[in-house]
Order: C-alpha cells, then sequence, then structure tokens
C-alpha cells in the first residue's frame, strides 16, 4: 500500500485575514502531522472558495466548469481525505460553501473520510456542525469521522473556554480520526481535469 496520500482543504472563509483558513490550516498541518506518525506523508492542497466564486456561479448556470474550478473539482474528486471548513451565516453554513458542494459530482466525496470545521462569532452555534453540516455530507455518502471542529472568537484567546476543552486539543483529536481514517483507506486513484465536468445526459437530465 501506498504510504503517501493526497489531502484536500476547502475554506469558504470570505474575509482576508480569515479565521475560517485558519482553522483549516491548523487542522491541516495537525493531520500532516497524525499521518506522518503513521509512516504516511501528505500532499496539501488548499482550495479558497472565495477565489472561485464567480466560476462556482457560472457552473450553477451552465453546467460546465472554468479551468480554475474543474482543477478544483478534479481535486476534490481525487483527494484521499478532506477538511471542509465553513463560517457560520444564519445558523447554517454559508452560501458559497454549500453553492461549491452543489456543483460537486454526487459521488464524489462517496466513503471519502472528510473532517467537518467551523468558525462563528459565539460558541452557541458550535451545533451547526451536527444539524447543517453532518447531514449535508452525510447525504453525500461522505465518511465522516466522528470529532468536528468548531471554533467561535473565544477560542482563539488564551485561557478561553475552561468549561469545554481546548480548540487545540479538539483539532488534534478530529486530525488524528481523520489521519488513522485517511492510512487505512487505499489510496485514491488520481481524476483527470475533465472527469469532473458533467456528461450531456446529466445536464439534459436535470432542471
Amino acid at each position: 500500500m501506498s504510504q503517501e496520500r493526497s489531502l484536500v482543504v476547502v475554506s469558504s472563509g470570505v474575509s482576508q485575514p480569515s479565521s475560517t483558513r485558519l482553522l483549516a490550516d491548523r487542522i491541516a498541518a495537525a493531520t500532516v502531522e497524525e499521518l506522518a506518525a503513521r509512516g504516511v506523508t501528505a500532499r496539501v492542497t488548499t482550495i479558497e472558495l472565495r477565489d472561485l466564486a464567480h466560476e462556482v456561479v457560472n457552473m450553477t448556470l451552465t453546467g460546465f466548469a472554468s479551468g480554475p474550478l474543474a482543477d478544483a473539482l478534479a481535486k476534490v474528486s481525487a483527494a484521499d481525505g478532506l477538511v471542509v471548513v465553513t463560517p457560520v451565516f444564519t445558523a447554517s453554513y454559508s452560501g458559497l460553501f454549500k453553492s461549491f458542494v452543489d456543483v460537486l459530482d454526487k459521488d464524489a466525496l462517496a466513503s471519502m473520510p472528510v473532517l467537518l470545521g467551523a468558525t462563528g462569532g459565539t460558541g452557541r452555534h458550535s451545533l451547526v456542525l451536527e444539524y447543517a453540516l453532518r447531514p449535508l455530507f452525510g447525504y453525500l455518502h461522505a465518511d465522516v469521522v466522528g470529532t468536528g471542529v468548531y471554533a467561535a472568537t473565544d477560542d482563539w484567546a488564551d485561557g478561553a473556554g475552561d468549561d469545554v476543552r481546548p480548540l487545540p486539543e479538539r483539532i488534534r483529536r478530529a486530525a488524528r480520526e481523520l489521519a488513522e481514517a485517511v492510512a487505512d483507506r487505499e489510496p485514491a486513484k488520481p481524476v483527470g481535469l475533465y472527469e469532473a465536468v458533467p456528461s450531456f445526459d446529466q445536464l439534459l437530465g436535470s432542471d
């Protein structure tokens, strides 16, 4: 079994700098360390959805992906493991995040290990991982790891959240679960650039 895996990180933060991207980077780094401890080298690709927003809208309207979006879709489909992080908007995932998920092939994430993450201004939204994100990725038949990571504004402060597990500990636990799932899985087969583009039958078969 190959000891190299592809880890794709999808961040849908809309600001720069972004706490969503910061959380995504920390989760990715922890996962790489956990994989290395298991003798597995990880190739990490980070996809910033804010850079693909226009292309996502265009594909929603036309059914065709432009170069950068087609490349991103192909990389997600060919990943051995996926980290997805979204900011919380109106008590759920962001519209940009959902729009990207909507243009994925319906089978792209089947059996793929996925770690869910979200950021928000208050800890009151922490259950978004369970009532919004987990059902979405369950519908896509992804292999979602048991621990998700939610980071509120206070979680980034020293000594914050004394009544809950500190953010670094939650990141490490989730990363360990993802690394175990990725390491135990057969390496994904590479996907060609245009395999992520819908066929004419798919385009004509639905509105």
